[in-house]
């Protein structure tokens, strides 16, 4: 089977399913099959090379003995497909026995399946859905290489697959900010809101081009972590992991701020921390409890800087995305975060990304802040990526391309200001300067929007999302009101 023609054999199949609702749904009801078809290749790989290796699933739960259509009719299909589906594959694998000494690559099929379901109920297409899975083949490098590029089509449709999209980061972004890190053989990596491993992904990536041997390609296997919160992009990531050779992946479903910031060891700490964080969301104030007081933001983003800056080891380094309104913030908690962040680490370039990065998922406009543990902030670059010539702006049809930061990679190695009709591109500014600004971190921004005509059910939708984050803002400047008149 052609895997370009993959995805959309499975997707026109489903579209005939009642029971499958949108591109979002489809992509989950897809994905948690093939899990169990790729587990089920990597456990051939695993009992080849273990003598002693035991599946963490059932024997009747396989997929080898449940999902393989031998053509002799005896496959399952219809309602005794679903009714094993429901009432005994999913059940089970939700309920596996898992102990603190389970492996990761065992414990990860409940993770996987615990918090998700199957929503075909038409036995007869489920059974096509799993037959044109089954025909994918994962023997040697070469599939699986090809099979790795039609997995990124499959999460770049998250973008446009309505909420499910703040779960990928365009692989150009994803990239640059993996090779301006560097990440080397031997440092321990991070991502802590992982969603598909995007990021996770670019730096294996880098690291395999780093390896000789296959002692040092085991070694940078086991050196990357990842948590994500939501069910889907924790799935997802799950077999992109998989798809990449990670036997083990340790990518944990749950919440970075779960724990208390103060408690993290060294052994807990990383080198490289790479993400871009959820942001817009609110947190509970007993999650805020695990931050000290002067950072218990309710937004998500912030606390994500804070656990970045407590779980970063000494000379560690770090990429993160955050947008517009962390760096021109001005709050009490905003301010606080960034005195810590200039104070104790040394935040020395910020790049300005173009408003559409996102589209169509989100038109906010994103930065990315790259800053170390070497020593407090005394200056800061700023530079702007400025739309590509010929762009009005990116699309699902015309996304950024790592080609699009050339220039800026040219001038990471060789910085100086820059200044174009007037406007600053480039610059340098000392920490005194930033504190001047009372920590206004809006500099080097973007001196003109272009007006883009769009038809009216974007120009609609664009005003409900701006009269939601106004209406978002009015109620955060009530409540810090109500704070200083100690009014509840």
């Amino acid at each position: 089977m052609s895997l370009n023609n993959f995805v959309k054999r499975v997707q026109d199949i489903m579209r005939n399913d009642a029971g499958v609702n949108g591109d979002a749904q489809r992509i989950e009801q897809m994905t948690w099959i093939l899990f169990l078809k790729i587990y089920d290749s990597q456990e051939d790989k695993w009992e080849f090379y273990e003598d002693d290796y035991e599946s963490i699933i059932p024997e009747n739960l396989r997929w080898r003995n449940w999902a393989v259509d031998n053509k002799d009719g005896k496959a399952l299909t219809g309602d005794e497909l679903l009714k094993f589906v429901n009432q005994e594959l999913f059940p089970t694998l939700k309920d596996l026995e898992v102990t603190a000494d389970t492996e990761n690559r065992k414990k990860i099929v409940r993770d996987v399946f615990e918090d998700n379901n199957n929503y075909m109920k038409d036995g007869v297409l489920l059974r096509q859905v799993v037959n044109v899975i089954d025909d994918l083949e994962f023997d040697d490098y070469e599939d699986k290489h090809a099979f790795g590029e039609i997995y990124e089509t499959i999460l770049k449709d998250l973008q446009s697959a309505g909420n499910a999209g703040e779960f990928y980061t365009p692989r150009a972004v994803t990239d640059f900010m993996a090779k301006m890190l560097n990440p080397q053989l031997g440092e321990k990596i991070a991502d802590f809101a992982c969603g598909t491993g995007g990021f996770l992904t670019s730096v294996l990536n880098l690291l395999d081009q780093q390896a000789q041997s296959t002692a040092q390609r085991e070694q940078y296997k086991n050196s990357i972590f990842g948590i994500e919160k939501k069910a889907l992009p924790y799935m997802l990531c799950a077999t992109n992991m998989l798809i990449h050779d990670i036997d083990n992946p340790n990518i944990i479903h749950g919440n970075s701020f779960d724990r208390n910031v103060r408690d993290y060891k060294e052994d807990e700490k990383y080198d490289v921390v790479i993400m871009n964080p959820p942001y817009g969301g609110s947190e509970k104030k007993t999650v805020q409890n695990n931050f000290p007081i002067d950072l218990r933001s309710s937004e998500t983003a912030d606390l994500f800087i804070s656990v970045i800056m407590y779980r970063l080891k000494q000379n560690g380094r770090a990429a993160v995305i955050l947008p517009d309104g962390f760096l021109f913030g001005t709050d009490n908690i905003k301010v606080s975060i960034k005195k810590k962040l200039l104070g104790e680490f040394n935040l020395h370039t910020v790049i300005r990304l173009p408003g559409s990065v996102f589209s169509p998922y989100t038109s906010i406009t994103t930065n990315i802040l790259f800053f170390d543990k070497t020593g407090p902030t005394k200056e800061t670059w700023f530079y702007r990526v400025d739309m590509p010539e010929g762009y009005k702006h990116f699309s699902k049809t015309k996304p950024m391309k790592l080609e699009h930061f050339n220039d800026a990679m040219v001038w990471w190695e060789d910085r100086q200001a820059i200044e174009i009709d007037g406007f600053d591109k480039a610059r340098l500014y000392t920490i005194d300067e930033i504190v001047d600004n009372d920590y206004n971190l809006d500099l080097c921004g973007f001196p003109h929007e272009e007006e883009v005509i769009l038809p009216p059910d974007e120009l609609i939708a664009n005003y409900q999302k701006k009269r939601t984050e106004l209406e978002t803002k009015i109620d955060a400047t009530l409540s810090e009101i109500k704070k200083l008149l100690d009014i509840e």
